[in-house]
């Protein structure tokens, strides 16, 4: 799925309004009405009304622009619904848009709409914890900090412990940029409704205090317009992977679906061999074999029958050189630590393979440490960091939108995939691409599931999938194969084990 600016949002708008063709006021209702059903499922839903009265209000508040005149259709369809709603108006502008006038005199011509205008601190009502608040203010139609009588409106609503439901963006969030430096006050919702896409302010870790909950309500903007116009923002869904998966022959062997070969573990870590090794064979890998220190031998042996065992001469640690000719794929990081003598097998092995590598947790620890070394990478690795791992590697970024530009031009200088972790992680490709995920939850923030990406990446790349497609199946996957775990556990009950037990159900749902 693509995901746009918010000026190409506009123009979105605007090339539905003159291809459709429709009147802008038509669009801005179709939009509304739509909505407000959304709104309308919210508040019948058990969890909503177990937390507020029965005689609740619904205070609806609409700024002056296009965001206020949704506000009003909105507060328009819920009277009509016989919901008791009270609509303000807040005049932090002498300036109305168009569509908004239009709304607002077919309001006022309906008796039982209690509409208020707020023009002074004075004039904003008192909300209360049973209130239901709809945030019309400004929308996607801010670019700048908010201030004067908008800025007290928005620290009321915070302040008044009411749930908040904002329309298309909340009210004093930014887009396209970081808001946190502005010091200026946004909308903290509970649910955040938006239109057509996503907004690529969604992704961003920094804003999830604001936006809560969010959910995209298509209006029926214009699929030309979305077919022809180019964006380096993706993100990765259902639809989108399903096309990707390799259909397997009939007559195919082990040998048609790779050799893998996982670098990883030493003393006290070989359990990130074990979960890395697990996760590779799950994902398809028609061979696999684990170089580890010694002393994981009779663990690795015992817990995954099916990988072959390549000990290192040491008893506690990888360092000594391997060939790396005989694999289709290679995976290093798990549990390694940061020995000389390791960081040195992994010199090494870079000079020594073509084979593009996937280099999670100590493997990238050593490269930040070692940063000339990335000139000697094969083109195409996959680095899988999570954010401390990335400052070392990349540097401190002073927000996560500029982090996302550091992760941008990382990739595109050194021509590789960054896998960056988190909610929503961002796969950053050589070429600028940005692509977020839609699955995963809380429950995957626990110890080993960084290393089941790792095998999960290593044996869909053994299998002759393209880097490309190794992230991108690879984290949908991952998140997807969490989801399961959740479903069945609850968040706080997973381990890295249940996400390697949900691989298969998710590969299930994908075919």
């Amino acid at each position: 799925m693509k995901l746009f600016s918010q000026q190409q949002i506009k123009e979105w708008d605007a090339y539905t309004i003159i291809h459709e063709p429709i009147e802008s006021f038509r669009l801005m209702e179709r939009a509304a009405k739509a909505c407000t059903e959304e709104i309308i499922k919210i508040i019948e839903d058990r969890h909503f009304r177990s937390s507020i009265a029965d005689d609740h209000t619904i205070k609806i508040f609409c700024g002056t622009g296009n965001n206020g005149g949704d506000g009003l259709v909105i507060a328009r369809e819920l009277s009509r619904r016989n919901f008791k709603v009270e609509t303000y108006i807040v005049r932090y502008s002498e300036h109305c848009s168009d569509d908004f006038l239009f709304f607002h005199s077919k309001m006022v011509e309906v008796k039982k709409n209690r509409i208020v205008d707020i023009n002074s601190e004075n004039d904003i009502p008192e909300i209360h914890p049973d209130d239901l608040i709809i945030d019309a203010i400004f929308g996607s139609g801010l670019n700048k900090p908010v201030e004067g009588l908008a800025a007290e409106v928005i620290n009321r609503i915070n302040n008044g412990n009411a749930r908040v439901i904002a329309v298309d963006m909340p009210s004093g969030l930014h887009g396209d940029g970081t808001s946190i430096t502005r010091n200026s006050p946004i909308i903290k919702a509970n649910s955040t409704l938006t239109f057509q896409v996503p907004r690529i302010a969604f992704m961003m870790p920094e804003n999830a205090e604001y936006i809560g909950n969010w959910e995209v309500i298509n209006i029926h903007l214009s699929e030309e317009f979305l077919q022809n116009t180019s964006t380096m923002f993706h993100y990765l869904t259902e639809d989108s992977i399903k096309p990707m998966i390799h259909r397997r022959s009939p007559f195919s062997h082990k040998g048609n679906y790779g050799h893998a070969l996982l670098i990883a573990g030493s003393y006290g870590k070989i359990g990130a061999a074990v979960l890395a090794s697990m996760a590779a064979l799950r994902v398809g890998a028609g061979l696999l074999t684990t170089n580890i220190p010694k002393c994981g031998y009779d663990i690795l042996q015992t817990s995954i029958p099916e990988a072959m065992v390549v000990c290192d001469a040491e008893l506690n640690m990888i360092s000594t050189p391997i060939k790396p000719d005989n694999y289709t794929a290679i995976g290093i990081g798990p549990g390694i630590g940061m020995h000389s003598s390791t960081q040195n097998f992994l010199k090494v092995l870079i000079q020594q393979t073509t084979l593009p590598l996937i280099l999670d947790a100590d493997a990238i620890n050593i490269l930040a440490e070692n940063k000339t070394w990335l000139a000697f990478l094969p083109k195409g690795c996959v680095f899988t960091p999570h954010p401390k791992e990335f400052e070392r590697l990349v540097g401190k970024s002073s927000d996560n939108f500029n982090r996302m530009e550091m992760q941008r031009a990382f990739s595109i200088k050194n021509q590789c995939y960054v896998i960056l972790k988190g909610a929503h992680t961002c796969i950053s490709f050589p070429d600028g691409q940005l692509f977020f995920n839609s699955t995963g939850n809380p429950g995957m923030a626990t110890a080993g599931s960084g290393d089941v990406l790792t095998g999960m990446l290593t044996g869909l790349m053994a299998q002759g999938y393209t880097a490309a497609a190794t992230c991108m199946i690879g984290v949908f996957l991952h998140g997807l194969a969490g989801d399961i775990a959740k479903e069945k556990l609850g968040e706080e009950f997973m381990i890295a084990r249940d996400i390697i037990e949900g691989i298969s159900n998710g590969f299930s749902l994908l075919r």
